[in-house]
């Protein structure tokens, strides 16, 4: 309760400008969380949020966003919600690997999502459409993400106290944020529109052949 207590005062209207930066870190570390995790410890080693209410807001942030990635998995049989599995990066060989990987060792993958930020989508997909019991994969999930947000929160609290003059202006960093977590997607997005594109062609060249 303490925790929630505390997060709570660093949201409420009293905060001033303190809640502007978490209204504005929220969002960012659902997009790109390592990004804004990082952003959000940065500000708090600056002096200009909570170190607490950082953390809770990164981990919750994480969760909320894989635990969505799983119920798209969970309806990936569904015409609609199969051509996103295969639109994220979820099809073919990989989609049986993962979902083979997600029965036999659900905490190594999980583990390796948290690790390499970019198979996190494939993999929460694969949970769900492996049929996975969700509390399984909330478990696994919750501990990995938390140690992840505390280590990124770490890393940021040590830029910022060494950067305060940079982030005297306490709006700036979380606009920042919130760019670069775009452009990471954007980035990611390319990527997996050239492996879409590649694929096709492959398919045709051997059609061809």
């Amino acid at each position: 309760m303490e925790v929630w207590t505390q997060v709570g005062a660093a949201l409420s209207p009293e905060a001033g400008a303190g809640a502007w930066t978490y209204a504005a870190l929220l969002p960012a570390m659902v997009l790109e969380g390592p990004v804004a995790t990082v952003v959000g410890g940065a500000l708090a080693g600056a002096g200009h949020a909570s170190l607490l209410a950082v953390w809770v807001l990164a981990v919750g942030a994480d969760l909320v966003a894989d635990s969505l990635l799983f119920a798209v998995g969970r309806a990936g049989h569904r015409p609609r919600a199969a051509r996103w599995l295969h639109r994220l990066g979820l099809r073919g060989e990989r989609r049986e690997r993962l979902s083979r990987r997600a029965h036999e060792h659900l905490g190594s993958l999980v583990v390796g999502a948290k690790l390499v930020d970019v198979g996190a989508v494939p993999a929460f997909l694969a949970t769900g459409l492996a049929g996975v019991p969700f509390h399984r994969v909330l478990g696994w999930n919750a501990v990995c993400t938390a140690v992840r947000a505390g280590a990124l929160v770490a890393l940021g609290v040590l830029a910022g106290r060494h950067a305060q003059a940079v982030l005297e202006h306490w709006w700036a960093a979380p606009l920042a944020g919130l760019a670069l977590g775009g452009g990471v997607l954007a980035v990611r997005a390319l990527v997996l529109r050239a492996r879409s594109a590649a694929g096709r062609r492959r398919g045709v060249a051997r059609a061809a052949a």
